[in-house]
């Protein structure tokens, strides 16, 4: 596959993701009447459906990474020339603060901001770890054709069982300081963010080293 088209898809779909999560927590908070409860499982159900389709449509081009820890486990594992993982990392940075950007035009907010949402502490930090591990688990260990599904549906999960809300993805800290909305981070407490998702993925890498090859076990991206 083209190179130049598989950074388009994934600078498509990062930001496309980032619109989904962002454009659905400022919908989600408008018209929740200010119940978090109600805000998240919005967001939540939006999230789910956004990140299952764009899987779908991108994963045949880019293998529909939209997550630098994702690229570096690939990266790792020799599926990802690590020539391409610097441009991969680059552009999924991008997507992830133009998909911001579409969202606030979408909803007739400032387009450039930052979020004053601080997101930090210890129960935090440990949520990222576990979340970023198990997304990586899943991406890895689960049968080929289920792959979209199960991502999407493990995220949705941890979107409630985590403390962080389950971000599992550089980027989306990334692009989720560039706004002041319900789904924002500050700028202070994204390098921590970022820290615990790449000690997820080394997790995962080393658990599923540990846990063996699986009967329908197959590189996924």
């Amino acid at each position: 596959m083209n190179l130049h088209r598989k950074l388009l898809a994934e600078l498509l779909g990062t930001a496309l993701l980032l619109a989904v999560v962002i454009g659905s927590g400022i919908m989600a908070e408008r018209l929740s009447g200010g119940n978090v409860a109600i805000a998240l499982l919005a967001n939540t159900a939006a999230t789910v459906g956004g990140l299952y389709i764009l899987i779908e449509v991108f994963g045949p081009i880019s293998g529909a990474h939209f997550n630098p820890a994702v690229s570096a486990v690939m990266a790792w594992r020799g599926q990802l020339p690590v020539a391409e993982l610097i441009a991969f990392v680059v552009v999924q940075l991008v997507g992830a603060m133009l998909g911001a950007w579409l969202a606030h035009a979408m909803f007739d907010m400032t387009i450039l901001q930052f979020s004053t949402k601080l997101r930090t502490g210890t129960g935090q930090w440990i949520a990222e770890i576990v979340a970023t591990a198990g997304l990586i688990l899943v991406i890895l260990r689960a049968p080929a054709a289920r792959v979209s599904s199960m991502v999407a549906a493990y995220i949705g999960a941890a979107y409630w069982f985590t403390a962080s809300t389950s971000f599992a993805n550089p980027a989306a800290a990334f692009g989720r300081m560039f706004s002041d909305s319900f789904a924002g981070i500050a700028p202070s407490s994204a390098p921590g963010f970022v820290v615990s998702q790449l000690a997820g993925a080394a997790v995962a890498l080393l658990l599923d080293r540990m846990l063996g090859a699986g009967s329908e076990t197959t590189p996924k991206r």
